[in-house]
């Protein structure tokens, strides 16, 4: 059998998918729209090539994290001043950007280099349910816990 491996980032169609994530789990939905922007659910992902679709999420305000996450967890912040190092915890940032933290737990399951760059910019992230890409005609993906 012979592989089929993609040559330039236009030899695959892109699609555009949306995911609502009230109620979603933070990690699982990460997971998952990190795997379709590397384009790891097509026959002919490639590692070295971006292959992967475009992805919307709407209601980012509206994620769940488990357990005691939502006052623990902390995000780290440096200034690039001597001691202007602050953390903000998920609370803090869901009231301030809430599209962070969809956005920062996908980038740590993308690869560490350029090719990530260019998959980032095909996660269009909206905290309210209202997208300005009803033009592209998204298909709702359902299955993220």
């Amino acid at each position: 059998m012979k592989t089929t491996l993609a040559k330039t980032p236009n030899d695959t169609e892109k699609k555009w998918y949306i995911v609502d994530a009230t109620g979603k789990t933070l990690g699982r939905l990460s997971v998952q729209i990190a795997a379709i922007l590397r384009g790891r659910h097509k026959p002919t992902y490639t590692p070295h090539v971006d292959t992967g679709d475009f992805v919307i999420v709407v209601n980012a305000d509206k994620v769940v994290v488990t357990g005691a996450k939502e006052e623990n967890k902390s995000y780290m912040f440096y200034t690039g001043w001597v001691g202007t190092a602050y953390r903000r915890s998920v609370a803090d940032m869901r009231a301030r950007r809430p599209e962070f933290l969809i956005m920062h737990a996908v980038k740590g399951m993308l690869p560490k280099n350029r090719l990530a760059s260019a998959m980032l910019k095909k996660l269009k992230i909206y905290a309210g349910a209202e997208h300005p890409h009803a033009a592209q005609n998204p298909v709702a993906i359902i299955d993220a816990k």
